[in-house]
């Protein structure tokens, strides 16, 4: 057997990405990666005109074409319905990222019953979505890859004094959605590996847009080993080692890319 290169290691050339919130802060970087590497990207939103926007944006060094489909991950019917277009539109799907997310912003002082409720679906979402993949993979004798985003904050919890008297703290129902979805992902490793889908997460750390308030930003950065917080290009190597060959014998992890804050 030959061995391959770096090159060919990483390259996705030829494969079908599908990736939820592929239009947002962190997600538009992950889009772009998966571009630059070479794949055909899917952009899912719940706007159509939104993701057909960030989709023709996108660069294609290898000739790959791009679609934008609508999907909203807490409902099931449009799920399905966004994952049935989005084969419709590129014949496959070969990745998925499991990346939109909808939540409020109310911490454990004031969140409600049905807030929390609601926002857990996301971790419904995602599974449902995963299947869907799994079982699209399996029906084409094909491999896959998952990736979940999670959190550093599925993994430990917030500094309270970090958001004292700026801001709303963190919100108990994202660290309970995160932690979840790390565990899932080990979950549904274990269990699909055998289909040849391998199932990871990624999980950002601190990676604020410049709509966080800044005295915030400021008190997290005195959290951090390195001292400041992440650009989203940072995440974009990460992603694509999870997705692509380079990644072949990696399932089940749980990669925290946070400028060593859980390193502490």
């Amino acid at each position: 057997m030959t061995e391959p290169t770096i090159q060919n290691l990483f390259d996705l050339t030829g494969k079908v990405a599908l990736i939820t919130g592929g239009s947002g802060y962190l997600g538009s970087a992950f889009s772009r990666a998966l571009a630059e590497a070479g794949a055909s990207v899917v952009i899912a939103s719940r706007s159509q005109e939104r993701a057909e926007q960030v989709a023709a944006d996108l660069p294609s060094p290898s000739g790959a074409a791009h679609f934008g489909v609508q999907l909203d991950q807490l409902d099931e019917n449009s799920l399905d319905a966004g994952f049935d277009s989005a084969v419709e539109a590129a014949g496959q799907v070969d990745i998925l990222i499991n990346n939109g997310q909808q939540g409020h912003p109310l911490d454990l002082t004031d969140v409600t019953g049905e807030a929390f409720s609601e926002d857990l679906k996301n971790a419904t979402g995602y599974f449902l979505l995963a299947r869907r993949f799994r079982d699209h993979v399996v029906s084409r004798e094909a491999s896959g890859s998952i990736v979940m985003i999670g959190s550093m904050y599925g993994v430990v919890g917030s500094y309270p004094d970090a958001y004292e008297d700026i801001c709303t703290a963190s919100p108990v129902q994202y660290h309970a959605l995160k932690g979840g979805i790390i565990h899932m992902t080990r979950h549904l490793a274990c269990y699909w590996a055998k289909d040849s889908v391998r199932v990871n997460c990624l999980s950002p750390g601190p990676f604020p847009s410049k709509k966080a308030p800044q005295e915030m930003v400021e008190r997290l950065k005195t959290k951090l080993p390195m001292r400041r917080m992440g650009e989203p290009h940072e995440l974009k190597g990460s992603l694509i080692l999870l997705v692509s060959d380079a990644g072949s014998y990696i399932t089940g992890q749980n990669l925290l890319v946070d400028g060593g804050w859980t390193a502490w």
